[in-house]
């Protein structure tokens, strides 16, 4: 069910979000706790073009985002409801960019329970949306991208490194980053 910032002020609980790219290393907002989570039916690949934060107009790059099919290991953050407002601003204001997610309820399996989350799911029909793209070519662009936020390999980086620190294996997005700091090298 796709959610509006209005339709959420309603919240009358504590709530979860669950963040599987950048929130994970950065999420940018208070929370109470934190637990690694597993989501079904999406997975977390690099399908959304970034003229902002990890490319420019000119030079693009890529961040990911949640799209269908599969499942994908992540962190679920817990909200207090005193901090919802705020929160939700500054994830729609954050995430919300170019019309590039949907805010969406997932289930977020965190310690053999099962909780709704708050995440940012894929628009298929955004402009910005860069399906099955090869490995090549995200590691291209990835290798030579950067935006207002830094590079894009630094996302890359920051994402493969909190994986790591969490013990998340993401035996493909490693692949790509071997294969982004090599073409780096070879510059």
């Amino acid at each position: 069910m796709n959610l509006s910032r209005s339709c959420l002020s309603s919240l009358n609980d504590d709530f979860w979000v669950f963040g599987y790219g950048s929130l994970m290393w950065n999420p940018g907002f208070p929370y109470l706790e934190s637990t690694v989570a597993k989501v079904h039916g999406y997975h977390r690949c690099f399908c959304l073009r970034s003229s902002n934060y990890r490319g420019t107009v000119e030079v693009p790059g890529l961040v990911l985002g949640l799209d269908r099919g599969g499942s994908c290991h992540g962190v679920a953050f817990k909200v207090s409801l005193s901090d919802a407002d705020e929160v939700l601003d500054y994830l729609f204001d954050r995430e919300m960019l170019r019309d590039s997610y949907h805010p969406r309820w997932v289930n977020a399996n965190c310690s053999h329970l099962t909780r709704p989350a708050l995440s940012f799911v894929i628009n298929r029909l955004g402009l910005d949306y860069a399906p099955r793209l090869s490995y090549d070519e995200q590691s291209e662009t990835i290798a030579r991208a950067r935006g207002n936020r830094g590079s894009n390999f630094d996302y890359l980086e920051n994402t493969i490194q909190q994986l790591q620190n969490l013990a998340i294996p993401d035996r493909r997005l490693q692949q790509l980053f071997d294969q982004v700091r090599h073409q780096r090298r070879e510059k």
